[in-house]
Formats: C-alpha cells, structure tokens, sequence
C-alpha cells in the first residue's frame, strides 16, 4: 500500500516539475529574479525571505543556501529569514498582531534596493501580504512565491512566480527547487 502512494506521489511531483520546466514564463521570471538578485549584492545589499509553516523552513533554507553555501565554496552572502527570531516574532505578535511579524522587522532591517522574498502556498497570507506592500513601498525589490491560484500577491509583488499546482505539498517542494536553482545562478555569476 505504501509503495502504491508513493509511486502516486511521485508521479505528482514529477507532473508538476514538467509543468513548471516547460513554463518560458516561470523561466525568465527565475533570470530575472537571480539577476536582481546579484545586482543587489552587488551593491552592497541583501536578500530578505520570510513565510509561515512549510514556507518559513524554505526561507530559512534559502537564506542558509545565501549566508553559508550552495554549490561552490565562496564568500557568505547577505541573507536573512525573518521567521528565526522567536523573541521578535512573539514580541510583534503579541504588541501589534500576527499580521505585522514580518513588516515590522522590515521597517528596521529594509534598506533600499534589498530583494524581499515572500513565500506563500496561497498567495494570501495577510503577513506576508503586508511585507510584501510595505517592502514595494518602501525601495525593496519584491518577489512573491505561490500557487496556481489566483491571490493578492498576484498584484502587488513586483514578481510573482505561480507554481501550476493547487497542492500544497506540490507547491512547497516547487519552492524549493526553485529557491535552489536562483541559488546556483547567483553564485556562478559572483563567482565564476
């Protein structure tokens, strides 16, 4: 039995990672995202994820991936996950509300030209809706990560990448390898 929802499983994951290797869209929008990317770092800024659950621990992986290493061993690049904090997130959930955990940490840590990532299976997460807004508003350079259904994040992200997938499994592991392949164009650009 188990060997049978496995190989169903699989096969699901497999049938979304075509969808999403055959997307022209999705592919350019990774470009674009490792571009700006290195242009931040470039000049002297840094990358900043945050999302709830699932996507938390993928943006914690993904600012590991910047901070220590990917592929190459390379100097740490500037990244930070604002989900790691347990004191500030508590602090700002408990004096300003659980909506606010992340847009209040962007207020002392955004500096202009910083990319922002948020990661959301929904697209609609009022947390990271907020960051998102507050980071476009004020110099940051926004990148949502979602599913196939439509979402706030759809108009306010300055990109927005839509895994073709409502599964949320499917959706979150999507993210990562996604998060994963902007990470190694990142790094053969700054470090040939």
């Amino acid at each position: 039995m188990e060997n049978s929802l496995l190989a169903k499983r699989l096969d699901e994951h497999i049938a979304v990672a075509r969808l999403l290797g055959g997307d022209r869209r999705i592919a350019g929008q990774v470009n674009e995202v490792a571009k700006r990317i290195v242009e931040c770092y470039r000049n002297g800024g840094k990358t900043i994820f945050f999302g709830n659950g699932g996507s938390a621990a993928d943006a914690q992986h993904a600012a590991a991936e910047f901070m220590g290493k990917y592929l190459k061993d390379r100097k740490s690049l500037p990244s930070i996950a604002l989900t790691t904090n347990t004191s500030t997130l508590t602090a700002i959930g408990n004096d300003y509300g659980y909506d606010e955990v992340f847009r209040r940490q962007l207020e002392g840590l955004l500096k202009k030209g910083d990319i922002v990532i948020g990661i959301s299976t929904s697209g609609n997460s009022p947390n990271v809706v907020n960051a998102i807004e507050y980071a476009r508003d004020n110099g940051g350079f926004t990148v949502a990560l979602v599913g196939a259904k439509k979402c706030k994040l759809d108009e306010i992200a300055d990109i927005c990448i839509k895994i073709p997938s409502e599964s949320t499994p499917r959706i979150q592991e999507m993210h990562e390898f996604l998060l994963h392949t902007i990470c190694e164009i990142v790094e053969k650009e700054l470090f040939p």
